[in-house]
């Protein structure tokens, strides 16, 4: 504020108390300023900060991620690959496939316990007919073909070579009948125009033979 002294009349001083330094508010008001800048850039680095690691971290996630979801992937692959080897060469050799099983038809005659045996040697054993999708299978081949169905012990007691007994049968009309007084222990595919194509000869016939492998895929 401002204070008038009356010295004389003819003369007038002003004197100025408490005015504000322009260059000592300066000082302190740049200086303020700055302090303030300078909180604000620390904050923005801070959080840009926090926000690399965070990035950082989810990165190293989704790399280990991928990393163990590949490495599963390829043992999935590799297992699958082997799983298939086996597969590929029952097909080479000649094997067909119906769900759930392989066969193999042969291309020469041996009697029934002959045949069986080649079949065991192949890992597998002669067919056994569960179905009606399996025997219309069985018979389209055109041969006159070993099944694995004998007569047990038991006159009159059919059995497969899986040790189950024969419940549902495709005999063709009049068969079993054990013709001419033979004895007619084991079964051929015989009439294969027909559903109902099973035929009783004696074991020691020669004929084709079909063996069956269970590989369900």
């Amino acid at each position: 504020m401002a204070r008038f002294i009356h010295k004389e009349q003819s003369e007038i001083t002003l004197d100025y108390v408490n005015l504000p330094d322009a260059t000592s508010d300066t000082r302190q008001d740049g200086g303020g300023t700055a302090a303030v800048t300078g909180r604000k850039l620390y904050k923005l680095v801070a959080v840009s900060f926090g926000f690399l690691c965070i990035l950082q971290a989810a990165l190293n996630i989704y790399l280990r991620l991928s990393l163990v979801i590949e490495a599963r992937c390829t043992n999935e692959a590799d297992g699958l690959e082997k799983e298939l080897i086996p597969f590929d060469r029952y097909f080479q050799e000649g094997w067909l496939y119906l769900r759930p099983s392989f066969y193999f038809i042969s291309s020469g005659k041996k009697s029934w316990q002959e045949s069986r045996a080649d079949c065991l040697q192949r890992g597998a054993d002669l067919v056994v007919i569960n179905s009606r999708e399996e025997q219309d299978f069985t018979r389209k081949f055109h041969k006159l073909t070993w099944i694995g169905l004998s007569e047990g012990e038991t006159n009159g007691t059919w059995k497969w070579v899986d040790g189950t007994l024969l419940t549902e049968s495709y005999w063709h009309p009049g068969e079993p009948n054990g013709f001419e007084g033979k004895l007619e222990d084991c079964v051929e595919i015989r009439f294969h125009e027909v559903e109902n194509s099973w035929n009783d000869i004696p074991c020691r016939d020669q004929n084709f033979w079909i063996c069956e492998k269970m590989i369900p895929l």
